[in-house]
């Protein structure tokens, strides 16, 4: 596991000079405002006094502090919100509302993740804070977007995944629709937000203005159906579930080995010669029923019991090893904990260990976004709830002590 604090950079991080407010808690938004940190970008996350972001307390398991205790700080918080500075300011508090509009007039974004409307009775709105920024980019991010029938309603990646159609294709066909293992919505519309306002931010550049972003995950997750949704647009039928099996490659899936499971995943009809050779089934090759892709698919029910049966002769590692010399996609089906020893994901550095302030380390999965003439900074610590809200008040504002004081007293911050 790679120390962050030992990673060595040169020249700026792409985002440099860019500064994001971030309201947005949970997962979507979190997701995009930490990626634009790993770019450079000065992230501010602004949270609820007492409690903050609603996943500081979605435990266990708990980061430990230095001398290996529990904290009340989450996984689940960690995963997204490295490289952020974190001020508590009540936003329900007409000091707190202030406050929030004197640091969207210094910022470059804004990300919001309420209810459409939700922050208009607060002044924090696009409209009102364009007024005062007229350069700002403030992306909203919902669960169905900012009009239509469904507009108002609350959305949740999961009853999204299966809103959206994802679940009727995940699974095995003889049991219950399953959803995706991660929150995936979430994390696409995450990186959807992110595209959108580094596009707004290009544009801004050119015009001299920012523009509101309408980001929905209803949206991302319909987008993000991607083969599937166009089988259903040119095909007619609507998709079914195939467990592991592809609807569009065939043999493009899971098969069980002497001692396991493999993924076996045949691209095109060279590689399905090769693996007949390697299989020792010339039959296979040789019958015109399966010579072209079109064609397996069209006889998948006949020659996926011939290839499943020929797995079963050897184990994973005599059939990976085989498969990789012969040019033939394969793959093991790993546990996450298998998936970080792998040589290629500790050659790359994929497990981060980045100094906390309690004293332990915290663990972070490395971004994959990597730019040879921008090298990203060490990243920062996911940040304890209000640690930086003296620090952002003082030096971007300019409030002095009696003044945060004040506010404090008043519970503003």
């Amino acid at each position: 596991m790679e120390t962050a604090t030992d990673t060595e950079t040169v020249g700026s991080p792409a985002l440099s000079g860019i500064r994001v407010l971030d309201l947005s808690r949970v997962l979507a938004g979190p997701w995009a405002t930490q990626a634009l940190g790993d770019l450079g970008a000065e992230v501010i996350k602004i949270e609820k006094p007492g409690s903050g972001d609603d996943t500081r307390g979605w435990g266990p398991p708990w980061l430990a502090d230095g001398d290996g205790n529990p904290t009340r700080e989450s996984a689940y918080f960690l995963c997204a919100n490295r490289s952020k500075r974190s001020v508590t300011i009540d936003m329900a508090q007409p000091d707190g509302q202030a406050l929030i509009r004197r640091l969207a007039a210094a910022s470059d974004v804004v990300v919001e993740n309420f209810k459409v409307g939700g922050l208009t009775r607060y002044g924090l709105d696009y409209a009102s804070l364009a007024a005062l920024n007229p350069r700002l980019v403030y992306c909203s991010i919902t669960g169905f977007g900012q009009d239509g029938p469904e507009a108002g309603r609350a959305g949740y990646d999961f009853m999204i995944q299966g809103m959206a159609g994802l679940m009727s294709v995940t699974g095995s066909p003889q049991d219950e629709p399953q959803k995706v293992g991660v929150a995936l919505i979430d994390v696409l519309t995450g990186l959807n937000a992110t595209i959108a306002i580094l596009a707004a931010l290009q544009q801004r550049a050119r015009t001299g203005r920012g523009q509101h972003i309408d980001m929905a995950l209803f949206d991302v997750a319909m987008a993000s159906l991607a083969n599937q949704a166009l089988n259903f647009l040119v095909g007619g039928s609507s998709p079914r579930r195939l467990g592991n099996a592809h609807p569009n490659i065939v043999p493009y899936q899971a098969f069980e080995t002497a001692d396991g499971h493999l993924i076996l995943a045949i691209g095109n009809d060279a590689q399905f010669a090769r693996f007949c050779r390697l299989a020792e089934l010339p039959e296979l090759a040789g019958d015109e029923r399966y010579a072209t892709n079109a064609g397996r698919v069209a006889h998948r029910d006949s020659l996926i019991p011939v290839v499943a049966q020929a797995l079963k002769r050897q184990t994973t590692a005599e059939w990976l090893a085989m498969l990789d010399a012969a040019g033939i996609p394969a793959g093991p089906i790993n546990t996450i904990a298998q998936a970080f020893a792998e040589p290629q994901a500790l050659a790359r550095g994929l497990a981060l260990s980045i100094p906390h302030a309690l004293g332990g380390m915290a663990a972070g999965v490395r971004s994959p976004l990597r730019l040879a003439d921008s090298p990203m900074d060490a990243p920062l610590p996911p940040p304890l709830l209000g640690q930086h809200t003296d620090e952002v008040l003082a030096d971007l504002l300019g409030i002095d002590a009696s003044e945060r004081a004040r506010l404090r007293a008043a519970g503003a911050i």
